[in-house]
């Protein structure tokens, strides 16, 4: 029982970034029926640009972790709404889903070929001393990830939940239509979940980087488990993508416990197939009927 425990907790703490990743997917898609192909670049880049500060510019931590955020934000948050979402999704979701791919490519190449391909380490604010969860050995930057990711999943669901925008966020996501006749400014809760998307990039970026190191080919498989967590869990349910990446990570320890280490990566893919023959909706997502 032990070993299952010392499997699943560490499995929590990957599944808590799989799940900050997924729940971008989702409140993208709810919102304005955007899938963002290039969303492991953007939890890669945040993390990229503060050592780019750093090391080249010599700026001190605090600067470029705060310039940073800040212009990650304005830039993957306002401009990717304003400058390749709007324009490309008047022609449809196909060219806007190759436009993200393109920006994904350009992203990851541009990291490469500015900073370097060799993985570097992220300095952690918590030292690298070592706790006891569960009689689980984990490091104090894990759990810090737990509970970051719990406290912004918290604060999310409480905004959403029990806030004026937050509702008008919901009726958005039901029947933009329907809400811009009653006089709710569309375009401009677009643009916030935009941000709130780029805010969490962000957050998972300086979470995940002191655990997984920084390297220009991070965003691919997050990328690549968070879209399998987001389908898992219910691509229209925020709370699926939670449930979706928490498992996700969870069955990802276990398969390279219990098979084979050279087998974690299909995990996602694995789990995505059974889930997609088994239920298609997702385990919480409901049923879209639509007539054609």
């Amino acid at each position: 029982m032990q070993d299952l425990i010392n499997l699943i907790v560490p499995g929590l703490v990957t599944g808590s970034i799989y799940a900050l990743t997924a729940i971008g997917f989702t409140l993208l898609w709810q919102t304005s029926q955007t899938i963002n192909f290039a969303q492991g670049e953007f939890v890669m880049l945040p993390a990229a640009l503060v050592l780019i500060a750093t090391q080249l510019l010599g700026w001190p931590f605090w600067l470029a972790v705060l310039v940073a955020v800040t212009a990650f934000v304005l830039l993957f948050g306002l401009g990717f709404r304003y400058l390749i979402v709007g324009p490309m999704l008047r022609h449809g979701v196909m060219p806007l889903a190759i436009a993200t791919m393109a920006l994904s490519v350009l992203m990851k190449e541009g990291v490469k070929d500015v900073f370097s391909a060799e993985p570097f380490a992220f300095p952690s604010l918590f030292g690298d001393a070592n706790v006891s969860l569960l009689g689980v050995n984990l490091s104090v930057q894990d759990l810090v990830v737990l509970c970051s990711a719990a406290l912004v999943i918290l604060a999310l669901h409480l905004f959403v939940s029990h806030t004026r925008a937050g509702r008008q966020m919901q009726a958005v996501a039901q029947n933009p239509g329907m809400a811009r006749i009653l006089g709710v400014r569309v375009g401009w809760l677009i643009a916030v979940t935009f941000m709130i998307n780029a805010a969490l990039a962000v957050v998972t970026s300086l979470l995940m980087s002191p655990i997984y190191l920084v390297k220009f080919s991070n965003g691919e498989f997050i990328g690549m488990a968070a879209f399998a967590a987001a389908i898992v869990g219910g691509f229209n349910q925020v709370r699926g993508a939670l449930v979706g990446g928490l498992l996700l990570g969870i069955c990802d320890n276990l398969m390279a416990a219990y098979v084979s280490n050279a087998y974690r990566a299909g995990a996602p893919m694995l789990l995505l197939a059974v889930i997609i023959l088994l239920r298609p909706q997702g385990l919480l997502g409901a049923k879209e009927e639509r007539v054609v």
